[in-house]
């Protein structure tokens, strides 16, 4: 029997709560801003779930949802500033990120970019997904990604000296 689309939905964010919050919170770099992106899209996920045509893809689309969610709330709210050293280190408590170095580097790079990072190596996504989830070409997305990493490495190795 199979499981109904509205079951697979309430499994899938139970599932990937976690992710899901660090994703809404490396937009919003802080906690209660995170969990409203979350929670706002999860009324939007659920009031457009019949609109979901192929079932397997319930990653993705969500994940589009939030991170458009999470933009809108940084226009609304005007977040784009840079991350301030009391939120950094609060970051670093909350964080799953391994390497501290590697977190304080990623969020030196603008949103654009960091987002790509975030989406592919992070929450695991294909990039041909991260380019779906950020309404880019594939191109960008490539681009984007690869402008990254080499801002990254370069950060890394002044980390280093």
């Amino acid at each position: 029997m199979m499981e109904p689309l509205e079951d697979k939905f309430i499994t899938f964010i139970r599932t990937q709560q976690q992710a899901l919050y660090r994703l809404a919170y490396s937009y919003t770099k802080n906690e209660q801003d995170a969990l409203d992106v979350l929670q706002d899209s999860i009324q939007k996920g659920w009031l457009a779930l019949e609109r979901l045509t192929k079932h397997e893809q319930m990653k993705s689309w969500f994940y589009t949802i939030l991170v458009r969610t999470a933009i809108d709330f940084l226009r609304k709210h005007k977040r784009f500033e840079l991350i301030g050293d009391d939120a950094l280190l609060q970051l670093c408590e909350q964080d799953t990120y391994d390497n501290f170095d590697l977190q304080q580097a990623l969020y030196h790079l603008p949103l654009q970019l960091r987002e790509v990072v975030v989406l592919r190596y992070f929450e695991d996504l294909k990039l041909e997904d991260v380019a779906h989830i950020l309404a880019i070409p594939l191109s960008t997305a490539k681009s984007r990604l690869y402008k990254a990493l080499k801002l990254l490495k370069i950060e890394l190795e002044m980390e280093e000296n």
